[in-house]
């Protein structure tokens, strides 16, 4: 929780005193690198959502003030069957190298948040 709280006192500082609109529901996509095909995820924040050998946990999703230019950040925790963290971070839509995943089968961004 620590963590969390951590994270998004770092974004709210990072991008100014802005306001941001919550949404419900965070718009992935994945990549499977070695079938080399994509699939999008609706991620209900709060409720788990899985693809293939991912598990994800939406903490937060928020849109960009509608005044400035349109973003999207979603906190996102993607985890394994087996319990392994693969991700615990900040996805920002504009600058998907910034936090990047970094895992060697799956290639995962955030499109929007809905």
């Amino acid at each position: 929780m620590k963590k969390i709280l951590v994270s998004l006192l770092t974004i709210f500082t990072a991008f100014g005193a802005h306001a941001y609109i919550d949404r419900d529901t965070a718009v992935l996509q994945v990549m499977n690198k070695a079938a080399g095909k994509t699939q999008t995820i609706m991620a209900p924040v709060g409720r788990e959502a899985r693809f293939e050998k991912l598990n994800f946990l939406v903490r937060a999703c928020k849109q960009s003030d509608p005044f400035e230019a349109e973003n999207f950040y979603a906190f996102t925790e993607i985890s394994r069957p087996d319990g392994g963290m693969i991700y615990s971070n900040w996805l920002d839509r504009n600058n998907p190298g910034k936090n990047p995943v970094q895992n060697a089968d799956y290639d995962i961004w955030l499109l929007r948040c809905e």
